[in-house]
């Protein structure tokens, strides 16, 4: 059942936009600005020094800089809360790995637990160092929210425990599932990518929970009594900010509702013809009610430690929160997050457009109030940082991964090695499911730097392959790509990147574009800024450009033998044997 559906009425789950009736009057007057609640005083250690801070010339600029909105990027890897002020720049921050679950083959698994605990640290640690620089958490006006997307978390709706760990969007255990679904969906005669933008894949969240319900009694049993939630890391996450079963908050945005496989893109609401897809019964489980990316009063206050009562005014999956981040509002306007992943988005407009390339339609973002959606098509590649972290973790090539681009650095080139780093299959614009990672071209001259450069170029080939698809699909070419996420910061790999595209590559000089981008949501939401021009000045100052520095024959010649890996990569199973292999 749809928590934003009227016949929810009685359920355990409540609806409530607004703060629930149970919030103790300390937590509204923290909320319209009284001091805060005390917290613990510091002792025994330096007092942290603030980041030096841009001089600004006007007198706006000034104002905004003593406004703060606290950010919450839960990842794939790790969490982290970042304390912005009103002009974009990280003032106090914190980042929490937590552990990665790969229980069989072709499994990733996260513990809902751990990461409430990575949450709970961040926020605190964070807050703390603001406290120590001398600011009061009465100035953090608003806490926005990004997440990882697609991963699939149920819990029983009565209890709040969590009744499985969390199915990380990676995951590949569906493949026999989706290969059955795309058969029915041929028979039916349906287009399911006209509803949703997203085609038949192990990547998104529904076939994640009907996997749930066939194999994992307990997941059963809630949905047959009418008690099991379902959501993705934001519904979660959410929930227990808010108190858990005493705030009742149950929500989900528009752009992680988009990437569930449930809701229809063009209406922004569930859909029963998608439900019924799956053979899901709508009254039998709740689904969050969605809501706009940016809003003062649907996701409600933290409810404990040291920024209880402030208020959640903002929710972006990811992808969407970088695009914030990089000023994407504009139709044309594009931008490529090297994290786990990478995923480009390209923003469409106001009307959304399904890919016949190959490419994903989702919801860019949605600031409510007058302004309407924003669309975009996306390009996703599985495996970004995951593999220089499979060199670190699996094969011991390196120490720590921010170490690839010195050992890439070892060789000229890659040595004639390419290397499909299909673990999970290959996305977008592919989308082949039983491809899997495969080296070609090793000779007894390879050494670990001609993998480590390979490695690093899965992505920016991938990259090349998403643009090219973007422009058939919109008809325009890019002229420039904004880059940020973790793998930007390796300038080996933003030339290559540039060398491979043919076009120059845009980093920011502040990297967290992703947090910044859940932070202007929940500034808009609580009016700190009104107009997205107000925001033309953010995070532009010393940004580096890397202009392509090979021929375009030579990055031509490339691209041509990375697509003649991606052929031979795949059919490494057959039908049979893929519904036993994980």
């Amino acid at each position: 059942m749809s928590a934003g559906d009227a016949g929810i009425g009685n359920a355990p789950l409540g609806n409530e936009k607004s703060l629930p009736e149970t919030v103790p009057q300390e937590l509204l007057d923290v909320s319209k600005g009284a001091d805060p609640l005390p917290g613990p005083e510091p002792q025994g250690k330096p007092k942290p020094q603030r980041p030096g801070m841009n001089r600004f010339t006007t007198s706006k600029e000034n104002v905004l800089s003593t406004f703060f909105i606290g950010a919450i990027d839960q990842g794939t890897t790790s969490t982290r809360f970042i304390i912005f002020d009103g002009v974009g720049q990280p003032v106090a921050s914190h980042q929490h790995e937590f552990k990665q679950h790969y229980p069989e083959s072709g499994w990733h698994e996260h513990e809902p637990y751990e990461l409430l605990e990575s949450l709970d640290q961040c926020i605190e640690k964070a807050t703390t160092t603001f406290i120590d620089l001398g600011h009061s958490v009465a100035d953090i006006r608003a806490i926005g929210l990004t997440n990882q997307r697609e991963t699939a978390l149920v819990w029983d709706a009565e209890t709040g425990e969590p009744l499985h760990p969390a199915i990380a969007w990676p995951d590949t255990r569906t493949k026999a599932m989706v290969r059955d679904y795309k058969e029915k969906e041929q028979e039916m005669g349906l287009d399911l990518q006209q509803l949703t933008g997203l085609p038949l894949s192990t990547y998104s969240s529904s076939v994640k929970l009907v996997w749930l319900l066939e194999n994992v009694p307990k997941v059963k049993e809630a949905y047959d009594a009418g008690r099991l939630a379902f959501g993705t890391v934001d519904t979660w996450l959410l929930f227990h900010l808010n108190g858990g079963q005493k705030g009742k908050y149950f929500v989900t945005d528009s752009t992680n509702a988009s990437r569930t496989g449930f809701m229809n893109l063009h209406t922004l609401k569930y859909d029963d013809r998608l439900l019924g897809f799956f053979g899901l019964d709508q009254t039998k489980f709740y689904l969050p009610k969605i809501v706009p990316s940016s809003d003062a009063e649907a996701y409600g206050y933290v409810s404990k430690g040291l920024c209880k009562g402030i208020k959640i005014a903002g929710c972006l999956g990811d992808q969407s929160a970088a695009l914030v981040g990089q000023q994407g509002f504009t139709p044309g306007s594009a931008k490529n997050t090297y994290g786990t992943g990478c995923f480009m988005l390209y923003n469409v407009g106001e009307k959304p457009v399904i890919s016949s390339h190959g490419l994903l339609a989702t919801v860019a973002y949605d600031f409510g109030g007058n302004r309407k959606p924003a669309y975009a098509l996306e390009g996703s590649v599985a495996v970004a940082g995951s593999g220089v972290k499979f060199l670190m973790n699996n094969m011991g090539f390196i120490t720590h991964s921010h170490k690839i681009s010195d050992l890439a650095a070892t060789v000229e080139d890659n040595g004639g090695c390419v290397f499909v780093t299909a673990f999970s299959g290959l996305f977008a614009p592919y989308w082949i499911d039983d491809a899997k990672g495969t080296i070609f071209g090793i000779t007894q001259h390879t050494q670990r730097g001609h993998i480590a450069r390979a490695t690093l170029e899965a992505t920016c080939f991938q990259t090349r392959a998403i643009l090219n698809a973007m422009e058939k699909d919109s008809g325009h070419a890019l002229s420039q790509l904004a880059v940020d996420g973790g793998m930007s910061n390796s300038g080996l790999c933003m030339q290559t990147q540039a060398n491979i595209i043919g076009i120059p590559v845009d980093r920011p000089s502040m990297a967290e574009t992703t947090a910044l981008g859940a932070a202007i949501a929940a500034g808009f939401a609580v009016g700190i800024w009104k107009e997205f021009n107000e925001l033309k000045a953010i995070n532009q100052k010393d940004r580096q450009i890397f202009s392509p520095a090979v021929s375009k024959e030579e990055s031509e010649k490339m691209f041509s033998k990375w697509e003649r890996a991606v052929r031979m990569c795949k059919g490494w199973l057959d039908p049979q044997d893929e519904r036993t292999d994980n």
